[in-house]
């Protein structure tokens, strides 16, 4: 009877497990596509890179998902079994608690080991890659001819906008605007036809404008200086880029075990504090989730919820500290678990212990 009900138990738990992880993934997915979508319309990412970025961003929601998502599978499942008093027949019929804790203690286990694999490797991985994909697409979209009837943003110290309503087959620019910022001072030219040339650094963009106009001024001031021109030379010095990624996330966890950065050493504590967070949620989500007779299946959800957020951002309070040199780096993110299982247990046994000293004193 133990062994088939732990089945079930484990069976309950992954279930809900997956699900709960699919659906905070898909929600969180959704809001990074917007947000690639955005730098790539304003940047000109290759479309090949667009779907790279999406992929590589959901690598590195999963360090968070995943132990939120097993918190919330844990009280999901056991909040049905309690509520449908599955729970109730099985210990009837000789199941024990260690059959219920056991499969929970191993599911748990086996996800912190896969959180440490994701946090310490993968995560640093995917961030490495996504910062140098996005260098290389900025990249690529500031090379890239300009494509008509759109409007071209030079980003960095340039500060220009080129739109051209149309290109001849010989790279011809037709009807083309051009806005250039230089602090207060806005410059826009007006031509009827363009030439697009790149220096061999390409890191200047050489715009040639025939027949045209072009007007200089601060907006809001009635001075405004208007020249006419058969032909202005617009340079467009594009910001310099680099491959080097320098974000603490994006790191090895070798590198910064070696470092003695109070920042670095932050974000060590931090990678190898999502596993132990992990295994201590997903313990304290099978005696959460015990239920009261008539309680309903979804009562103690928000409990969980609370726990985890409360608990995420004492460990991000804990990581600033350590980085700002409040907290030394040897006393590290542990005090964090033990403030968390003191509050979840006083949250868990303190209504059973508090029926019990009532009872108590009325056998006095």
């Amino acid at each position: 009877m133990g062994n088939i009900f732990s089945r079930y138990v484990l069976r309950e738990v992954v279930t809900a497990w997956v699900v709960v992880t699919l659906v905070l993934l898909i929600i969180l997915l959704a809001n990074e596509v917007v947000s690639v979508l955005e730098r790539a319309a304003a940047n000109q990412y290759p479309q090949s890179m667009v779907l790279e970025l999406i992929g590589l961003g959901a690598l590195q929601y999963l360090s968070i998902l995943l132990p939120v998502g097993l918190l919330l599978g844990v009280v999901l499942a056991f909040g049905r079994l309690y509520h449908d008093s599955e729970m109730t027949a099985a210990f009837a019929c000789g199941a024990g608690p260690r059959d219920v804790y056991v499969p929970v203690a191993l599911l748990a286990v086996l996800a912190a080991a896969l959180l440490a694999w994701l946090t310490l490797v993968v995560a640093p991985q995917a961030t490495g890659q996504v910062l140098s994909l996005r260098n290389a697409a900025l990249h690529a979209g500031q090379l890239a001819p300009i494509a008509p009837g759109k409007f071209r943003i030079f980003g960095g110290g340039a500060n220009a906008v080129v739109y051209a309503e149309s290109v001849a087959r010989d790279g011809t620019l037709g009807k083309v605007f051009v806005e250039r910022n230089s602090g207060p001072l806005v410059e826009v030219a007006l031509a009827q036809r363009a030439r697009h040339a790149v220096t061999a650094d390409g890191m200047t963009h050489i715009l040639t404008l025939y027949d045209g106009e072009r007007f200089e001024g601060v907006p809001g001031s009635a001075e405004f200086r208007i020249v006419r021109f058969a032909e202005h030379v617009v340079p467009v010095q594009v910001p310099a880029l680099t491959d080097l990624v320098r974000d603490l996330e994006a790191r090895t966890t070798a590198s910064l075990r070696q470092s003695h950065d109070p920042a670095a050493r932050a974000e060590l504590h931090w990678r190898l504090t999502m596993p132990v967070m992990c295994l201590v949620l997903t313990l304290l989500a099978a005696p959460l989730a015990r239920l009261r007779p008539r309680q309903g299946r979804y009562a103690r959800v928000w409990v969980a919820v609370l726990i985890f957020f409360l608990y995420y951002d004492l460990v991000a309070i804990g990581k600033t500290w350590i980085a700002r040199g409040t907290v030394p780096a040897e006393f590290g993110l542990w005090w964090t678990h033990a403030v968390v299982v003191l509050l979840a247990g006083a949250v868990i046994f303190a209504p059973g212990l508090r029926v019990r000293l009532r009872y108590r004193r009325r056998a006095l």
